[in-house]
């Protein structure tokens, strides 16, 4: 296993030019989930609960924001914006060639067609 890794995110989102959603994940560990996330203009996650994980972003390039519980977070490169589990959120590009890197802990397989009850 690899013990340590090293990811230029600048060239990984000016590689990615023209094109939306994920555009690098993280593969190595087992323990953490890492994603670079890239949107256009007006464009982006939409509204969602995530009640299993705690989620950081981190901005990379161009600017926009993070919604969390209706409360607006400008995201811009160098910046950090921590949202917690059970939060409502979204995310949105207010320029075109946002991008933002999420790290959270990996969560387990998704369960599609079974509700939480069913699954415990």
């Amino acid at each position: 296993m690899q013990t340590a890794l090293r990811v230029d995110l600048e060239a990984v989102d000016a590689s990615a030019a023209g094109r939306e959603g994920v555009v690098w994940s993280l593969e190595a560990g087992s323990d953490l989930n890492s994603n670079l996330v890239r949107f256009g203009t007006g464009r982006g996650v939409g509204e969602h609960v995530n009640d299993e994980v705690d989620v950081i972003f981190v901005g990379v390039s161009g600017s926009g924001f993070v919604e969390a519980d209706g409360r607006e977070h400008v995201l811009e490169a160098g910046r950090l914006v921590f949202v917690s589990k059970g939060a409502i959120r979204s995310t949105r590009g207010a320029t075109e060639g946002f991008a933002y890197l999420t790290v959270h802990v990996r969560r387990g397989p998704l369960r599609i067609g079974e509700s939480r009850s069913q699954s415990k």
